[in-house]
């Protein structure tokens, strides 16, 4: 049998990536990187693999909408055409729609700045899900699909963990309470270990693979 740490390290061994990573993200506590996250949360929150979501969010920053004011200058059919070519296309007219409106709120209630959004809520992740949530097209799963990936740069909020994370977690016999989860790995770790997890419980990552391969350590 596998120990947990192990298992942890098995798992990072794997997965390189946070899936803020894989869509040309260079995370940090900054407008620019927090408003492209805020985009991926919104891509990734509607029923639609993974993979499609960060393709599509690589192809909106590469169309050069990296910033909410360059998101809402762009016109809804450049909005609709970028998802398209990240093949988003059976949500991209509705997406297109709410990222346009996503950005004006941003510019009109944070001016653009995601970490007054932070400073509002406080050290409450509550707080910080509900002020996402005002945003269209993030619900509670788009809200902690943020919390989880932010949690790198936003050292408040961890150990974060949502239920994918967990079920994740579950899967590979690791503990479920979040303490004990992040107990595994180095505090700067844990948001890959997490963003790693959930790719285990969608069927990205193969669990058994993970443990057995840390049973040959």
């Amino acid at each position: 049998m596998a120990d947990d740490r192990a298992v942890a390290r098995v798992l990072l061994d794997r997965q390189e990536h946070t899936y803020a990573e894989e869509a040309g993200i260079r995370l940090a506590d900054r407008p620019g990187p927090l408003y492209q996250l805020l985009v991926l949360a919104t891509l990734l929150s509607t029923r639609i693999r993974a993979c499609v979501a960060v393709s599509a969010a690589r192809e909106l920053f590469a169309a050069g909408y990296r910033t909410p004011q360059a998101m809402e200058a762009a016109s809804w059919q450049q909005r609709v055409d970028a998802l398209g070519r990240g093949h988003y296309r059976r949500y991209d007219e509705r997406t297109a729609t709410m990222l346009g409106t996503g950005a004006r709120l941003c510019l009109d209630r944070w001016h653009g700045d995601l970490r007054r959004l932070h400073r509002e809520a406080g050290d409450a992740p509550a707080a910080l899900r509900r002020l996402l949530t005002e945003f269209p097209g993030i619900g509670p799963t788009g809200a902690d699909i943020f919390l989880r990936e932010a949690q790198a740069v936003w050292p408040d909020l961890r150990p974060f963990t949502d239920r994918r994370t967990l079920s994740g977690a579950k899967r590979l016999g690791l503990p479920e309470k979040p303490d004990k989860l992040a107990g595994l790995v180095r505090d700067a770790d844990f948001g890959r270990l997490a963003s790693a997890l959930v790719r285990v419980a969608l069927g990205e990552e193969s669990a058994g693979e993970i443990t057995r391969g840390a049973a040959r350590r």
